[in-house]
């Protein structure tokens, strides 16, 4: 597949609408009728004008003809071939649902690893049992103990049946950090007789949040680049790694 280089438009360009903004043209309240979501309009060239949207959850632009009766569904490209449509995307409907999905990141059960104050945050769904979260906990060392990055482990289970009770147990340890180190380092989880109902609660939570994302593996990686939301399973190879978690220190 072509990928096409974005095009940044200027902010006053992006306009969110609200209803008391302006009565949006006939061609897009039919395609509202039929499902349609507007995000956003922003200026287009040649008269046009473009609406950012998104219809079962796949963002769209839509460009509307000056006189307000035409409405063409799909990407402007100009003589360099160059994608106009995408940065107003990721500004009106990309960027906003990025962030509450980060909000819903940030309020799930996680268990932190390395200082709050490091500058990078990433989110990893890890299960007790996968062998290549921890490759990707030890992977991680020289970025964590430097103070570089704070990897949040939103703990689901998964890959075993016993997955679900470790997962549970070490959520709910007195020193949930301390369990998890020690268990990436070779120290069996200490499975609780009987599981407190919220941490379960939470457990299923992840593993709702998970599935949102579209993430089948561990470990589920959530990260920012470019102030968008980025994922990866598995563990990184090469490059990515340094892509996940920045320069090496």
């Amino acid at each position: 597949m072509l990928a096409l280089p974005r095009v940044l438009l200027p902010a006053a360009l992006l306009l969110p609408l609200t209803a008391a903004a302006e009565e949006l043209p006939a061609p897009l309240q039919a395609l509202e009728a039929d499902g349609l979501t507007v995000h956003g309009r922003f200026e287009a060239p040649t008269g046009l004008t473009g609406y950012a949207a998104s219809a079962q959850g796949q963002p769209m632009t839509v460009f509307v003809t000056a006189d307000g009766e035409h409405a063409v569904i799909g990407n402007l490209v100009d003589a360099e071939g160059e994608n106009l449509s995408q940065a107003p995307l990721d500004r009106l409907v990309r960027g906003p649902k990025d962030a509450e999905t980060w909000a819903d990141l940030e309020q799930a059960a996680w268990i932190p690893d390395g200082e709050a104050s490091a500058e990078r945050k990433v989110y990893v769904f890890t299960d007790p049992n996968c062998p290549y979260c921890r490759q990707f906990w030890q992977a991680a060392r020289p970025w964590v103990e430097a103070g570089k990055v704070q990897l949040r482990h939103v703990m689901v289970g998964i890959l075993a049946a016993k997955s679900p009770r470790q997962a549970v147990s070490m959520l709910a340890a007195d020193d949930p950090a301390a369990t998890l180190a020690a268990h990436e380092a070779g120290t069996p989880v200490e499975v609780l007789d009987s599981l407190p109902r919220r941490w379960e609660l939470a457990l299923q939570d992840n593993h709702t949040l998970m599935n949102s994302l579209s993430l089948v593996a561990t470990p589920g990686i959530v990260y920012r680049q470019d102030g968008l939301l980025k994922t990866a399973q598995g563990m990184p190879r090469d490059g990515r790694l340094n892509e996940i978690l920045g320069p090496r220190p």
